[in-house]
């Protein structure tokens, strides 16, 4: 009984995924919902690009999500086509500034310590999160100096980042010294302490501390302006995505893979 037990559970092939029937793995990879919708929108504009005469239909599709080069010089042309970004207005750009002052200010240091749960190849995603957010609990749930013990204890046990040594520690930080998407979540903003929810990033989930915070100065409208613009752009690109991907997610067959459960899309 006990070998035929671990037969069968050694045999399970993960299911694969269908865009318009083109596999997007292969049943010897287990993937996150996540991977799978950005393989799932990588696929749909690459048939959008060969449906348009952008890409030839000979173009062979990958199953490990990297398109080919000719593949990707499609898409931008694709989408140069199809989106539709108007010019943010100088008035758009001044509300936008007035309301996000901090994020345009400059020399905001932050004095940080984390704990890095890094999502790797072949990583469980669903129990890596549940374990940083059972830790995230755990040192939140604590005031005074138990909660810096049990911060410094869980990042020397459970981090994998080698500030864990050191409980943590990341020292004073610039939005320079971070990833983007880490730095996004980190600045331009009032908290001290752990914060409430993990912070995303390319190398994983966080569990973060901001011990001391040194507020930048605010810049000029006029000295911004451009990276104002630059920010409107950008969010119009990604509104304008997400839609011409629901459009065309409702002209194909999909299986396996749900894309109405994506904030953004995700395609690289």
């Amino acid at each position: 009984m006990h070998a035929t037990s671990t037969s069968a559970t050694s045999t399970v092939a993960a299911p694969i995924a269908l865009v318009n029937g083109v596999a997007l793995n292969t049943q010897a990879e287990s993937l996150s919902a996540d991977e799978l919708r950005q393989r799932a929108c990588s696929e749909l504009l690459r048939q959008a690009a060969i449906a348009q005469g952008f890409l030839p239909a000979t173009d062979v599709a990958s199953v490990d999500g990297v398109l080919s080069e000719d593949a990707s010089t499609a898409i931008e042309a694709l989408l140069e086509k199809n989106l539709e970004l108007p010019e943010p207005s100088e008035e758009a750009c001044q509300r936008h500034h007035a309301a996000h002052q901090a994020r345009y200010s400059t020399g905001e240091r932050v004095h940080l310590r984390h704990i890095l749960f890094a999502v790797t190849q072949g990583v469980d995603v669903v129990a890596l999160r549940n374990r940083a957010e059972t830790t995230l609990l755990d040192v939140r749930c604590h005031d005074g100096k138990d909660t810096a013990d049990r911060f410094a204890k869980a990042a020397n046990t459970q981090s994998n980042c080698p500030s864990g040594a050191e409980g943590g520690a990341l020292g004073w930080l610039t939005a320079g010294d971070c990833a983007p998407e880490f730095a996004k979540e980190i600045f331009g903003l009032s908290d001290v302490g752990v914060l409430p929810r993990l912070v995303h990033s390319r190398f994983g989930l966080h569990v973060v501390e901001v011990l001391e915070r040194v507020p930048g100065a605010p810049q000029s409208y006029e000295s911004v302006r451009g990276a104002v613009a630059m920010a409107l752009r950008q969010t119009s690109y990604v509104t304008a995505l997400r839609q011409y991907l629901s459009l065309l997610a409702g002209q194909a067959v999909l299986d396996g893979v749900d894309l109405d459960a994506a904030d953004t899309p995700l395609v690289q």
